[in-house]
Order: C-alpha cells, then structure tokens, then sequence
C-alpha cells in the first residue's frame, strides 16, 4: 500500500514539475523575447519542440560509449522528476515529508550535472569532452555556496531539523527567512549558484554555442535530446520552487496563498531571465574565480550573521 502512494505522489509530481517546467520554459523565451523587442512563442512552442525531437531518429555515434551515452539523459531526467517529488509533497503535506529529505532533494539536483557531464564524456566527441571538462569544473564551484547558503537558513532559523516542513512551519510562524539579513545575503547566493545550476547566461560555458557547438549536448538527437531539454526544463521549475520553499516561506495550498506562490515564482524567474539577457557569456576561469573568491566568501559572511542572530 505504502508503495502505491508513492509510486502515485511520484507520478503527479512528475507531471506537475513537467507543466511547471514547460510553462517556465515558455516564460523564459517570452520575456526574453520582449527584452529583445520580439513577439516571443506561441505558448505550447516548448511542447512543440518536444514532441518533434521525440519524432526524430536517434543516432549514437561510432566512437560513443552507448550505455553512458543513452542512460545518461534518462538518469537526469529521473532524477529531476523525483527531487521534484519530494519538493511539491512537501509543500503540499508538510507533516507528511520524511526526515533530512531537504539534503536527499539537493542531492537529487546534483544528478543532472552529473549526467550532462557522463552524456559529454561518452559521445566520443572532442567538444563534448571540452563541454563536459567546463561543466565538472563549474558545478566544483558554484555547489559550494550553495550549499552554505542553505546552512545559513538552517543556523538562522534554529528549527533543529532538516525536514522541509520543519522549515516551512516555522517560517509561517515567524516570517521568510529572506528578511533577516543573513537570509536575503544568502538567497542571493543561491539565485546566483541556480543560474549555473541551470546553465543561463553568464554561466552557459560548457554548452557555448559560437565556441563548441553545444559542447556535451552537440552529439545528441531524438529522444535522447528530448529528455535533456524536459530535463532542463523541469529543473527550471523545481530550483526557483526550493528557494520560494526556503526563503520565501513556500507556497500555501489555500487559495490567496497559491496566488502569492505564484508571484514569487514569477518574480524569481523574472530576476534569472533579467541575468540571463544582460549580461555577456564568462569564461570558465573568471566563473570558478566568481564562485570561489566572491560568492563562497559572501556566503559565510552569511553564515556567520546567522550564527551572531541577524
């Protein structure tokens, strides 16, 4: 019995981060486009461009390591769909979440990079190498703040607990965290490290187009491809939905707390695509530098402010 409410909170989860992720994918390409004084897609274009690579050969090259070659998109996707899971279960029943499940969801969010840099590794193709090389270096640099930042929400808001409705609880009670000072330096750290996470500009290095040809992705087509675009997607609506859960104090299931759920996932999603198109492609040596000299300082700055109270 157990079994089947999971696989059933599994499968709703699934096809609620996928919606989520299409929508935000659409969103994105929206707004980008009105930056750009377009029109922008139709608002099913993101399921257009699915359904199409899903109608398409795939071909694995010669010289590819098959197995990692195709299991790789289908591990992060996975992945994806189960930290998505976790995350609306714990909105939605915050009593119900298991224990220490906030560390099992970010680690769940680590697979995808990982599978990008399998998928690279094992295309037998000289840019998805280099590709792959940019990608492993880049989530060394930016996994680190991250994951401080959300010790210094732990530390500051002194729940005890690594469950995700412990947290959400307590900020219903007492407040987002984002208000105290070490909550809103925090949460800019992470809005910073879920722009690499994502792989938007400026950190979009391991897939540069104009210099390697979409470097881990350049060998993949068909299904394969589509499961990495679903993948992207979707993580384009679980990362902005974990921040909203642990600095903006979540998202009520009552009617007028959907409603500002949603403002602050817009909100969220508008500063990461506002990033994305203002701001020129780094190399990868100036992003460690970023991640390892200014934002992993900055984020024990906030860790120690939340250690002192503030």
């Amino acid at each position: 019995m157990e079994a089947l409410i999971a696989l059933e909170v599994f499968a709703a989860g699934t096809m609620a981060t996928l919606i989520l992720g299409l929508l935000s994918k659409w969103v994105d390409r929206k707004v980008t486009a009105r930056v750009q004084y377009r029109r922008g897609p139709p608002l099913l274009q993101p399921l257009y461009d699915v359904l199409k690579l899903l109608g398409k050969e795939t071909m694995v090259p010669a010289a590819a390591r098959g197995t990692g070659f195709l299991l790789a998109p289908l591990a992060g996707f996975a992945a994806v769909a189960l930290g998505g899971s976790i995350l609306w279960y714990s909105i939605l029943v915050p009593g119900g979440a298991f224990v220490g499940d906030l560390i099992v969801v970010v680690y769940l969010l680590t697979i995808p990079s990982l599978a990008v840099i399998v998928g690279g590794m094992s295309s037998g193709n000289l840019y998805g190498a280099i590709g792959a090389s940019r990608e492993m270096k880049l989530m060394v640099s930016y996994e680190l703040p991250l994951i401080v930042a959300l010790v210094t929400v732990l530390v500051g808001a002194k729940v005890g607990s690594l469950r995700l409705g412990d947290l959400l609880a307590y900020q219903r009670a007492a407040g987002p965290t984002a208000l105290r000072v070490s909550g809103a330096v925090a949460l800019v750290v992470a809005v910073l490290c879920v722009q690499a996470k994502l792989g938007l500009v400026p950190f979009d290095i391991p897939e540069a187009e104009t210099e390697i040809m979409g470097g881990p992705l350049v060998e993949y087509s068909g299904a394969p491809l589509a499961l990495f675009y679903l993948m992207r997607a979707m993580l384009l609506a679980v990362l902005p939905l974990l921040l909203i859960v642990v600095f903006l104090g979540g998202v009520a299931a009552q009617w007028p707390g959907v409603l500002w759920g949603a403002a602050k996932y817009l909100a969220l999603m508008v500063v990461i695509i506002l990033v994305r198109n203002t701001n020129a492609r780094l190399r990868i040596d100036h992003a460690v530098r970023f991640y390892w000299w200014i934002l992993t300082p900055t984020a024990l700055v906030a860790l120690a402010l939340a250690f002192v109270g503030l």
